[in-house]
């Protein structure tokens, strides 16, 4: 509206000097709000463009690198469907530089009455030259993000995020350790072993049923620790270095100091709330869980609480992402899994979906679905229709999501780099 309203104003007062005989004054003036004008509107069109340009780089970036990943997960899950080795790369770097040009100046009408006025000349130009940096993952970059078992304080913090248990366990876990009389026993979570496959989906739909009633624990144990030494062997300067880490209390009759400090062990799932347990009944269980792997997610179902009816107690033991691409790999058809009803004991459960993550491979484009990568000589898309759609997004969501929580961080000198010169 600014920029109207001058440019009516100029041809105003252009009017209103060509009324009677013209003057050099007149000259003058009604080429005043044209000069303004030339001057003025670069300076108004370059404060608009700039951050409309920035927003849309900034917007146009992040979908090219997130569309991206998401196909190399599309892809890598076909390369696991043929046996054939993963790899990823990574965008370690995104620079854009942005070379805003305007210029601006006046001339002369050339014929007629218009030339005792002067008109204004205005130009500009954008340029944009992104220089992106991608590294692949190899080395021992490869080993830490693909090859090593998740820690058991991941699934933790996703299930605290509200994810389904049932959708994170089928995905992350490889087997079900039990614990039995007689001693421990493992299912595999895979469905070429008929009974361990059976007895894994069992057990991760009973710990749904337990979340769907919104009863379900997922907590560190933590427990107090205490130690007694003798008063003479403290220093002052040792005795300060305690008192940042530890409850120092002093015993005059017995000349000793008592130290405490709150221990923070591993996860516990449970029925019930772990911090209702005495305090050696939660010492037992920190130390049977201290003992398990770092990427073991230890369970206890008890009676008398949501899903009591069937006891349980034992262990999840996770796997790698790489082991995940290949259990999705492979379930596309020559180890495809199958319905599995749920335990007798266990209360209703919301969902239970035949496939972890269904997915569609087709010789054509298949239409109506979120997204799809070619590979192989066929298309590979996440099923995203029908009753299953939500389920199926959430756990394409929950790979891209654990993908992202094995990022280390990458290097940005030394890799190749991709500039394009728009």
């Amino acid at each position: 509206h600014l920029l109207i309203g001058m440019v009516q104003l100029a041809s105003d007062r252009v009017r209103q000097s060509n009324i009677g005989r013209p003057t050099m004054t007149d000259k003058v003036f009604s080429s005043v709000p044209f000069i303004s004008l030339a001057f003025i509107l670069p300076t108004l069109l370059l404060g608009c463009l700039s951050p409309v340009t920035l927003t849309r780089a900034v917007i146009a970036y992040d979908d090219a690198i997130t569309e991206s990943q998401s196909k190399q997960l599309l892809m890598n899950i076909a390369r696991a469907q043929h046996h054939q080795p993963i790899h990823f790369t990574g965008v370690s770097n995104v620079a854009a530089t942005f070379d805003f040009r305007f210029t601006a100046g006046a001339t002369p009408a050339l014929t007629g009455d218009a030339s005792r006025t002067i008109l204004p000349v205005i130009g500009g130009s954008v340029a944009e030259n992104p220089t992106i940096s991608i590294a692949p993952i190899e080395g021992e970059e490869f080993t830490q993000r693909l090859l090593t078992p998740f820690h058991e304080a991941k699934l933790t913090l996703l299930l605290r995020q509200g994810i389904d248990i049932d959708l994170l366990l089928r995905l992350m876990a490889k087997e079900l350790r039990v614990s039995h009389r007689n001693g421990v026993i493992a299912y595999r979570n895979n469905p070429s072993d008929k009974v361990g496959y059976e007895m894994f989906r069992q057990v991760v739909l009973h710990l749904s049923a337990i979340q769907d009633h919104n009863s379900l624990y997922v907590e560190p144990l933590s427990i107090e620790r205490s130690w007694t030494i003798p008063a003479d062997s403290v220093t002052a300067e040792g005795f300060k270095a305690l008192e940042q880490d530890y409850q120092v209390t002093y015993n005059e009759q017995n000349k000793t100091f008592m130290l405490r400090k709150q221990v923070e062990g591993g996860t516990l799932i449970t029925n019930y709330d772990p911090n209702l347990l005495s305090r050696e009944e939660r010492a037992r269980l920190h130390n049977e869980n201290e003992q398990g792997l770092p990427h073991d997610v230890t369970f206890d179902i008890r009676p008398g609480h949501v899903g009591g009816d069937w006891p349980l107690k034992g262990d999840f033991r996770l796997r790698s992402f790489n082991a995940m691409l290949n259990f999705l790999g492979l379930s596309i058809a020559e180890e495809s899994e199958y319905h599995i009803d749920k335990d007798p004991r266990t209360p209703e459960v919301a969902e239970n979906p035949v496939k972890t993550m269904d997915l569609i491979v087709s010789p054509s484009a298949p239409t109506g679905l979120d997204l799809a990568m070619k590979s192989h000589g066929q298309y590979y898309a996440v099923n995203t229709t029908g009753p299953q759609a939500r389920w199926n997004r959430e756990a394409f969501k929950l790979l891209s999501q654990l993908f992202q929580m094995t990022v280390t961080e990458v290097p940005r000198a030394g890799v190749p780099s991709i500039t394009i010169a728009k």
